[in-house]
């Protein structure tokens, strides 16, 4: 089973130089389910259920260039951090969902790794 969850927004796409087209398909896979929940249940029992949320609402997005992943922030009190990955397929994947830390994301704002979007909605 392969759900699409989510897309690539005009906005996520720019911001990160990325060469896809807009509307690029998310996904996931029981694999990536297994995984999230292996990892991190209790992030995944409270936010499984938001992955579309947390795709097109996003308040920071960063491309992480040593495993070539994506992660969409999303606020909720406190930072939950969606990673997702191409696969052998050719398609993305949502592989991680864990919290972050606040000052952690303040870094990656200062040292301009982390994009901030902006609050108008995805797709325009």
């Amino acid at each position: 089973m392969n759900e699409k969850i989510g897309e690539f927004s005009s906005e996520v796409i720019s911001l990160l130089n990325l060469n896809i087209p807009v509307g690029t398909g998310i996904f996931i896979g029981e694999t990536n389910i297994a995984h999230m929940l292996k990892t991190h249940p209790y992030e995944f029992h409270l936010f499984f259920d938001q992955l579309s949320y947390i795709i097109s609402n996003a308040d920071f997005v960063r491309l992480r260039v040593n495993d070539n992943s994506i992660e969409f922030i999303k606020e909720f009190g406190k930072y939950i951090k969606l990673a997702v990955r191409i696969a052998g397929d050719g398609k993305y994947y949502a592989r991680s969902l864990y919290f972050i830390e606040t000052n952690r994301v303040e870094n990656l704002l200062k040292t301009k790794k982390l994009k901030q979007l902006t609050k108008r909605g995805f797709g325009v």
